[in-house]
């Protein structure tokens, strides 16, 4: 019987995160960041992340780590708390 080879990476298309949560995540880190009138760039750097990762979290395609989490929180001066409380609100409520 042969051994079939290891492929190393993911199947096209299958994710490591339940992408629910992220998009909730991101926009509720979105909305309070255009409600504060801050750039996305700016807000990335207040965070000490870069723009395009900061992009995608909004966008729901990375799930951020509770480090970045807490970053995002302080740099939007509020709690993670907050946060963690609009994603809720937004898992609760989709269509808001």
């Amino acid at each position: 019987m042969k051994k079939r080879p290891i492929q190393r990476g993911r199947p096209a298309g299958a994710t490591t995160y339940e992408a629910e949560p992220a998009r909730a995540f991101g926009e509720a880190v979105r909305a309070l960041r255009t409600e504060r009138g801050v750039a996305q760039e700016t807000l990335a750097h207040l965070a000490d992340v870069e723009r395009s990762h900061l992009g995608k979290v909004e966008r729901g395609e990375h799930m951020p780590t509770l480090a970045l989490i807490l970053k995002i929180a302080r740099a939007l001066e509020c709690s993670s708390a907050e946060l963690m409380a609009d994603t809720e609100r937004r898992l609760a409520n989709p269509e808001t």
